[in-house]
C-alpha cells in the first residue's frame, strides 16, 4: 500500500520529488520531517544526471517503497 494516493501515477523524477516532499509533510515531528526532506533533496541531486529510463523507473519504484516503509514505521 502506498503512503499517499496516486503513487502509481508517478512517472518521472520531478513527480517523484514532489510526491516524496508531500510524504514528508505527513510525518509527525518537525525534526523527522527536516531529516527526510534533506534526504530527498540530496538523492534528487545525486541522481539528477541519470538518463537511463530503465534505471529511472527502478529508482522511482524503490523510492516509493522506501517512502511507504517510512510512513508505516
Amino acid at each position: 500500500m502506498a503512503p499517499l494516493p496516486n503513487a502509481e501515477l508517478v512517472q518521472n523524477s520531478l513527480q517523484l520529488y514532489r510526491y516524496l516532499l508531500r510524504c514528508c509533510k505527513l510525518l509527525p515531528e518537525e525534526n523527522i520531517r527536516q531529516h527526510y526532506r534533506h534526504a530527498v533533496r540530496q538523492s534528487f541531486k545525486v541522481h539528477a544526471d541519470e538518463d537511463n529510463p530503465e534505471r529511472i523507473q527502478q529508482i522511482i519504484k524503490r523510492a516509493i517503497e522506501d517512502a511507504d516503509w517510512v510512513m508505516n514505521k
